[in-house]
Parts: structure tokens; C-alpha cells; sequence
């Protein structure tokens, strides 16, 4: 089926339709359709007047903020590509990052102004920035205003053009970290993309229909959504992107840092229908103000949450079910290069177990040597392949393209390292990313699963499980642990928990406590660092021991 999804087409509608609604909202900032579409012209034409071209790149440099996707809209408008900026990124990783994505322009917070004023030079392609008022300092002499661009608005309104005009292939690219090496992009046609955020949302426009198919079924304003995860992740980024379609609003915390109680305050204040998190680092933190606060909030519009990207456990499943939060939660597995793949979904006293997922009919359980479908119940251990819609490849890298979406079969998959087992009904229990599975003796330790088992200790709040040098075996098993507030557990304690509870090799060896494990706004770990303090670590308690 051929089709042309565009999502400045889609937006344009549903502005031109729902003007009056709320688009964008971010503490008492409320931004409608309309006025979201006047905008994000304005800035089109700034970007067109700075001399961008047919696809070239715009870096957004933002925390989460209304801007982030008035600036996305107003680069699809003119045909240019929007490039998400990881705020945590040091200085080489920044400009690795912009220059891998020949970004010509930027929009920025003003508190990484000093940053970039530093950094210019390194990126001397980038012929104009767009300063975002935040209250951290003046508008740099280099940059213009974002403000006063997108308030320049002409008394007869005519919608922004492009001589080469737009449609479904151009790009939307998402730069991913991923486990190993520097950061990618992910470079999906926006026609590709579009369906399958359709595929995913409440409401699923006819993609056979067009626009006109798109006015028909949309027949009132859509859903209120929060992400309470960056939106320069692909969780925040693709449920905003899909939120939009719909015609929803997109409500973003007025602070920069997560704080849960403020997550809840807003649901309530805004009324909210959805939360998109990553994972129990999201989860955890709003269990525990529940469960210190039980009658603060009414939650009454709030009708699902949904997470990606990190496994999200059962014990906590539970605990939001028991607070009556939302009707539904929604576990799905998703990844920059693989959208959709399956779903774990919980409702009231139906709890699916951690890791445990219904597959999309498009996706295959293979052996990654042979290509061989693994047998349902075999034990046997696999990697998804998502078949049907997926992205072009990696922007500029042949090679990383060539390893994660391959033909078999005659059918493209991607195959971005989701390691599974499939049991006797098709369903799958995941084990984790193979980039970090540990060789301990031959024997393959799967993160993730050994994390997870952690996990469901009374004592441990978080876990992370490493693979660290070992001269008989290659690699053993580390478990960098940090501990609930006031409870304790010793290494042995621990050890045995696990041995429990799964095969004797993927327990532990050794047990180091942590204040705190670190984790990122998007729920995800720094391995690498953990890796590198826990071989510190190992050396320094073998100096002390002897």
C-alpha cells in the first residue's frame, strides 16, 4: 500500500480544525492548535531565511519545553530534519553529535549558552541559533531570540512554502546512544514512522485515506498526555509525535528534574489521561509518594500509563494497580531502530510478570547465527525481528546499518539485540540487550534478567549487573546494588536470593553497595562507568585484603 504521511500535513489539519484546543502546555504556559501552527511558521521562515535547504538539519538543544516541538513542526513544515541533542552529552560527544548530522542551524535553552559560546567554533557549519528564553541569562550577541521569531506574525496569514515542498520520505531522525560507541541517527521516512505511531494510538486514523480520512475520524480533541521522560529520548519524542496526531495536547512538568509528587499534582491540575515513563526509575519514585501521601490525589482522568525502553517490574505493576492510579499500564518494547515490537499489558488484578510479552504479529524470535525461527518452548535463546515498516538505517554508517536491519527471507527486519526466550503460546519473556551479555565460562548472563531478580528483594531499591575480567572464566558477575532508605542485606544475602531463583551462573560473585546507582532522565545506566568503578573497586578490596 503506497502512501504519503507527512506529519506537517497531519498537524496542519488538525490545527486547522481543533485551533481553540490546547497543543502544548508546560506549568501556567498553555499553547493552542493555532497558535502552535502560527508559530512554528514564523520559525520556518527564520530557518529558510538562514539559507537551510531541501532536508538539511536543525539540532534542538532543549530540555523538555514547548518549543521542542513547535521547532519540530516548523522544520517538517519546510521540508528540513529536526536532530534531537542529548543535554548530558560532554563536549566531544555534542560536536561528534552535530557534526555526524551536519546540523546547520540550532535552537537552544539559554542556560547552554556559555556551553556553545565555547563550542561555536568546533561546529563552524551552524549558521544560525535560535536562543530559548529560560530565564538563565541574555540572549547571546551570536544568537536571535526565539521569542521574537516565532511572534512575528503578518496581518494576512498565508502558510509557510518551501520550493521543494514536503512529503513521506523525508526524514525524522533520532540520535540513540545506544549501548556501545558514539551516538547514531536513526533515520525514519516520516511516512514509516506515522504508521506505526497510528498503529500504536487509541485512536488509528485510515492510512489509506488521507488527509480527508484523517478529518473524518478525528471528531473531537484528543487525549492530554504527559511524557515524564525527555522528549530527546524516542519514548518521549514518538508518544509526543503520535500524541499530536491525534489531535491531543502534549503537557510537559515545569521542572527540568523528575519529581513525582508534581508528576501527580499535574494530573490532577490538568487533567491528564496518559503518563508515558521509562521503567521503574519513573515508576518506583511515584509508588513511593503514593504510598507516603495515599489520599493527596483524585487521579480521575488518568486512564493508562505506558513505558518503554527499560523493563518495568511486577512488584511495582502492583503496587500502582493497588493505588488505583490508572486502569491500565502498558509495558511495550520499543527501541529507536524498532517501534511496536510487543506488549505487556496489567489491569486490576491481571499483573503480567516482568519481562513477560505478547509479540506483534510482524516480529520473529531468531537464531542470530542460523536466521532460524526458535521454537516456542524450546528454551532456546533468540533476538526479535521486526518486519513490515522500519527505518532506513544510520545516518552515514553503512556498517551499523548492514548489522541491525538485515533481508532474511527476502523480508528486511531490524534487529536491534533484544535477546528472548518464546514459551509453548508464542508469547516471549525477554532477557535484554546482547550488546551487554556476559560470558562467564561459555555460559551467556543476561543483564537485565539478573537485575530484575535483584530487584524483587525486599532490601534493593536498584541493581545493576556487570561482567568484570576474570582470569579462569573470562568474565563473573558484579552486582553494583543500592539498597531501599534504612533496610540492609549483606553480599551473601543477596548471592543466594538469586541462585534461588535462577541457575547458578548468572548469580553473582561479588557485591558492591552504592549510595545510589545514577540513572538517567530516560531511566537508562551508564554501564560503562559502572564497569570501569567496579574494576576500581575489585582492585582496591584485593590490595586492602592482602
Amino acid at each position: 500500500m503506497l502512501t504519503d504521511w507527512n506529519f506537517a500535513d497531519v498537524w496542519e489539519v488538525v490545527a486547522g480544525t481543533f485551533g481553540a484546543a490546547p497543543a502544548l502546555v508546560q506549568g501556567p504556559r498553555t499553547i493552542s492548535w493555532a497558535d502552535m501552527d502560527t508559530r512554528a511558521d514564523a520559525v520556518a521562515r527564520w530557518l529558510l531565511d538562514v539559507g537551510l535547504e531541501h532536508q538539511d538539519k536543525v539540532a534542538q538543544y532543549l530540555y523538555n519545553c514547548p518549543e521542542y516541538l513547535e521547532s519540530m513542526f516548523a522544520a517538517f513544515k519546510v521540508g528540513l530534519v529536526p536532530v534531537n541533542t542529548n543535554y548530558r552529552y560532554a563536549d566531544d560527544e555534542l560536536v561528534y553529535l552535530w557534526e555526524n548530522a551536519d546540523a546547520l542551524a540550532m535552537v537552544f535553552h539559554g542556560t547552554f549558552a556559555s556551553r556553545l559560546d565555547q563550542l561555536r567554533k568546533r561546529v563552524p557549519r551552524v549558521r544560525g541559533w535560535l536562543w530559548v528564553d529560560d530565564g538563565s541569562g541574555p540572549c547571546p550577541r551570536w544568537a536571535t531570540p526565539y521569542e521574537k521569531v516565532a511572534g512575528l506574525v503578518s496581518g494576512t496569514r498565508s502558510r509557510v512554502q518551501a520550493p521543494w515542498g514536503r512529503n513521506g520520505d523525508d526524514l525524522v531522525m533520532l540520535y540513540t546512544g545506544g549501548t556501545t560507541g558514539m551516538p547514531k541517527g536513526v533515520m525514519w521516512r516520516q511516512d514509516d514512522l506515522f504508521a506505526r505511531l497510528n498503529n500504536a494510538n487509541a485512536i488509528r486514523i485510515p492510512e489509506d485515506r488521507g488527509l480527508e480520512g484523517l478529518r473524518r475520524t478525528l471528531v473531537g480533541a484528543g487525549p492530554l498526555v504527559i511524557p515524564a521522560c525527555p522528549l530527546m529520548h524516542g519514548t518521549g519524542m514518538f508518544t509526543s509525535m503520535g500524541t499530536l496526531c491525534i489531535a491531543g495536547c502534549v503537557v510537559m512538568m515545569p521542572e527540568r528534574g523528575f519529581d513525582p509528587k508534581t508528576l501527580l499534582d499535574t494530573v490532577d491540575e490538568k487533567n491528564v489521561n496518559a503518563l508515558v515513563i521509562v521503567g521503574d526509575a519513573f515508576a518506583k519514585p511515584i509508588l513511593a509518594a503514593l504510598d507516603s501521601h495515599p489520599r493527596r490525589w483524585r487521579l480521575k482522568t488518568l486512564l493508562g500509563i505506558i513505558s518503554s525502553g527499560v523493563m518495568w517490574s511486577e512488584e511495582i505493576k502492583r503496587g500502582l494497580l493497588r493505588h488505583h492510579l490508572a486502569p491500565v499500564l502498558i509495558d511495550a518494547i520499543s527501541s529507536s531502530e524498532a517501534v511496536g515490537m510487543g506488549t505487556s499489558v496489567s489491569i486490576g488484578t491481571v499483573r503480567e510478570r516482568t519481562a513477560h510479552f505478547a509479540l506483534e504479529p510482524e516480529v520473529r524470535v531468531i537464531d542470530p547465527e542460523s536466521e532460524k525461527d526458535v521454537l516456542a518452548g524450546s528454551g532456546e535463546v533468540g533476538v526479535l525481528a521486526l518486519g513490515g515498516r522500519n527505518p532506513l538505517g544510520y545516518y552515514k554508517d553503512d556498517e551499523k546499518t548492514a548489522a541491525t536491519f538485515r533481508v532474511i527471507d527476502g523480508v528486511r527486519y531490524s534487529i536491534p539485540g533484544d535477546y528472548a526466550t518464546v514459551e509453548d503460546d508464542g508469547s516471549i519473556q525477554l532477557l535484554g540487550r546482547g550488546s551487554g551479555t556476559i560470558n562467564t565460562g561459555g555460559e551467556k548472563v543476561f543483564p537485565e534478567e539478573v537485575e530484575e531478580m535483584l530487584k524483587r528483594h525486599p532490601s534493593v531499591f536498584d541493581s545493576v549487573v556487570l561482567g568484570v575480567p576474570d582470569d579462569r572464566f573470562g568474565e563473573t558477575v558484579l552486582a553494583v546494588i543500592e539498597l531501599r532508605e534504612g533496610a540492609s542485606a549483606s553480599d551473601h544475602e543477596l548471592i543466594e536470593h538469586i541462585r534461588a531463583q535462577l541457575a547458578g551462573f548468572k548469580a553473582p560473585k561479588r557485591v558492591r553497595f552504592v549510595d545510589g546507582i545514577g540513572r538517567t532522565p530516560s531511566g537508562k545506566v551508564d554501564y560503562v562507568r559502572h564497569r570501569c568503578e567496579a574494576i576500581e573497586w575489585l582492585a582496591s578490596t584485593s590490595v586492602t585484603s592482602t
